[in-house]
């Protein structure tokens, strides 16, 4: 990944509802949600959900499909993984225990 790409992804988390929501679309899984129910789970106006989204979509975060009338968002789990790598890259200097609880709280239970 590119110095400037992890900057965009790392700007569009930097707030604290664009984040919310981006957890909230990795915790739904593949399928995603629906724009209306992103923007009731967080109790923000369906236009302001709006520009939360066009944020996180440009960094590439998100992908959104259109299902007739609706919108539905979806994580993009490739970019999340490799935004982790990028920052956790030279992380541990070969020296494994130093990444051994990251790597544990990382395991898919």
């Amino acid at each position: 990944m590119e110095k400037k790409i992890a900057l965009e992804a790392l700007a569009a988390l930097a707030h604290e509802t664009r984040l919310d929501v981006f957890r909230s679309l990795i915790q739904a899984g593949p399928q995603g949600l629906p724009a209306g129910e992103i923007a009731s789970m967080h109790d923000v106006v369906q236009n302001t959900m709006s520009s939360h989204l066009a944020i996180l979509s440009r960094a590439g975060l998100i992908t959104r499909n259109r299902e007739g009338r609706s919108i539905r968002y979806n994580a993009n789990y490739e970019a999340m993984q490799s935004l982790l790598m990028y920052l956790l890259e030279d992380c541990c200097r070969g020296e494994a225990q130093i990444c051994a609880p990251i790597a544990e709280a990382m395991a898919c239970r």
